[in-house]
């Protein structure tokens, strides 16, 4: 506990301006100054993430400038003159984190291609595959609170971290003893020295062609009428971009939620699958009579979607879009002559099973991965050492992401968007909704569901108790969960299915299954059910009551 107070003192010595003053403002509060000094904030697979505030848990110039000269160091070891890529959102201190950052990798003398505004995570994984640099860094916090920021990591490939490279950064990161000893020079100053480089429109360019050679549709003008909001993020420019170069004439944004702002004050929680997120799209959509609702997380790597089904919109989810945007991208591509010999789609394995039925038409491969797009960008590179890329048809998970192009080794909701626009399209001029086409397919394939609840712990005490929960299911795992008997126990931490170690479980059922891990961006539990049944109302009901068993056993 002293050691606590002691860091406090240290960061009240050493930090200047905002995060001076933001320390000084806690001083009164002993638990907030135990919860921003217990640990350093942690460096993961999926790089940084944390709240914004002075403390070695939270995230600020300092710990991204230790994190940054821990990756530096890693980078430089491996590589003969290294190169960089960086971009960021527009959440607060993004701008500030992302320059800070540049300055660490410039005195490690690492050559900085950075953008010079605010672009999306998928424009960063495609620059750092283009400028054909070492790695890369987005600066964001996704879809999480205002409070939130962070930055993603990753490697020559455009994917993030694989898990060896990550421990690898990490223990250059903890072996900084003095987080306040790292020096550089100014960002202007490498930019006239010609270590830091803004990166040109020609990547830009080159992004939306790429994003464009996914289309199984033409750019001629389309009437169906569109909704748009960007959630105060970085897709405005993109999105609309390549709605308008495919021919979208009817696109409406959402006017309070159109421009770039880290406060999100119409939406507190810019994640596009809380359906209280799209009021806005849905009141403008019912205003303009609108066919079909988009929406970008503010690091537009995820897309939420609305459609218009007998006068109201109705919010798809992640696995509903992932599901039609299969079924409509093997069917068109083979109804055009362009569906490739040996097509494959890669999935998480939360993500919904119906998958493989829709696969079989088409003699389809389905690649199941851990959960978490880094494992999807990884699969995808296997494949690519296996000269089979041209087989590649999608890769989504169920938390809204989704990516159509090996261009990209992350989410895309600008391509997503741009799918799910045209497939609407499409069905429109067939006189169908995308869940008419929905209805249809669960009636060839039958029908399903796959619902996730979020137990949320708070603080230390609260993380620890979340960990001791899942320790407790794995050693010693249940019989049932209610009225419904456990058929088979897996246990993703032994590696099993040929996938690496997570911390993962699956409880089977008959017709369902249940799985349980911790979020890898925030405090919580997370607990997905699938299932399968003949009929919706069978299914309503087992899938609720095999959720609420779950909630029951695991809270």
């Amino acid at each position: 506990m002293n050691n606590i107070f002691e860091q406090n003192q240290l960061w009240l010595k050493h930090v200047k301006g905002f995060w001076k003053k933001d320390l000084e403002a806690a001083q009164n509060d002993e638990n907030e100054i135990k919860d921003r000094f217990y640990k350093s904030l942690e460096f993961g697979t999926g790089g940084l993430r944390g709240i914004i505030g002075s403390g070695s848990n939270r995230m600020n110039i300092y710990t991204v400038k230790k994190a940054s000269y821990g990756l530096g160091e890693y980078i430089v070891s491996n590589n003969d003159n290294p190169s960089i890529a960086i971009s960021y959102d527009s959440r607060n201190f993004s701008y500030e984190f992302a320059h800070a950052a540049a300055e660490v990798f410039s005195s490690l003398k690492i050559k900085v291609h950075i953008f010079s505004t605010l672009n999306p995570t998928p424009l960063l994984s495609f620059a750092v595959r283009s400028l054909k640099c070492d790695a890369g860094i987005m600066v964001t916090a996704s879809h999480n609170p205002k409070a939130y920021n962070g930055y993603k990591v990753y490697g020559s490939d455009g994917c993030q971290l694989t898990l060896e490279a990550s421990e690898a950064v990490l223990q250059r990161i903890d072996a900084i003893q003095d987080i306040f000893s790292i020096k550089t020079d100014t960002f202007e100053n490498y930019l006239n020295q010609g270590i830091i480089n803004y990166i040109d429109s020609n990547v830009y360019e080159s992004f939306m062609d790429n994003v464009i050679s996914c289309s199984v549709s033409d750019n001629q003008p389309k009437d169906i009428k569109i909704v748009y909001t960007p959630l105060n993020g970085t897709g405005y420019i993109p999105v609309t971009d390549i709605l308008r170069r495919r021919g979208f004439q009817n696109v409406n944004i959402v006017p309070e939620q159109e421009l770039p702002d880290g406060n999100f004050e119409t939406c507190p929680y810019p994640n596009p699958e809380a359906a209280e997120t799209l009021a806005l799209a849905i009141k403008l959509a019912d205003k303009k009579n609108a066919d079909l609702i988009l929406a970008t997380d503010p690091d537009c790597d995820r897309l939420g979607i609305g459609v218009r089904q007998k006068g109201k919109i109705k919010l798809l989810t992640g696995n509903e879009v992932g599901i039609l945007l299969t079924d409509y991208l093997l069917s068109e591509k083979k109804r055009l002559g362009k569906l490739p010999s040996k097509p494959f789609i890669i999935k998480t394995i939360v993500t919904t099973d119906l998958i493989y039925e829709i696969a079989k038409d088409y003699n389809a491969k389905v690649y199941d991965v851990l959960t978490g797009f880094k494992f999807i960008g990884e699969k995808l590179g296997v494949i690519e050492k296996q000269n089979e890329l041209d087989n590649f048809i999608l890769a989504f998970e169920e938390s809204y992401g989704y990516m159509a192009g090996a261009y990209v080794r992350d989410k895309d909701g600008v391509v997503a968007a741009m799918l799910v626009a045209e497939m609407a399209q499409h069905y429109l001029c067939q006189q169908k909704t995308l869940i008419d086409r929905l209805e249809e397919i669960y009636e060839c394939y039958g029908y399903n569901a796959n619902l996730l609840k979020s137990i949320e712990f708070k603080g230390m005490q609260g993380i620890k108790e979340m960990n001791e929960k899942i320790e407790a299911i794995r050693n010693n795992s249940p019989a049932a969960l209610g009225k419904y008997e456990i058929k088979q126990f897996k246990d993703y931490q032994k590696g099993i299915e040929g996938l690496p170690s997570s911390n993962v479980l699956s409880l089977i059922v008959d017709g369902g299954k249940v799985l349980i891990r911790p979020s890898g961006t925030e405090p919580k539990l997370k607990i997905y059910v699938l299932c399968q049944a003949e009929s919706p109302s069978r299914l309503k009901g087992f899938s609720e009551d095999l959720l609420n068993a779950a909630l029951k056993y695991f809270s």
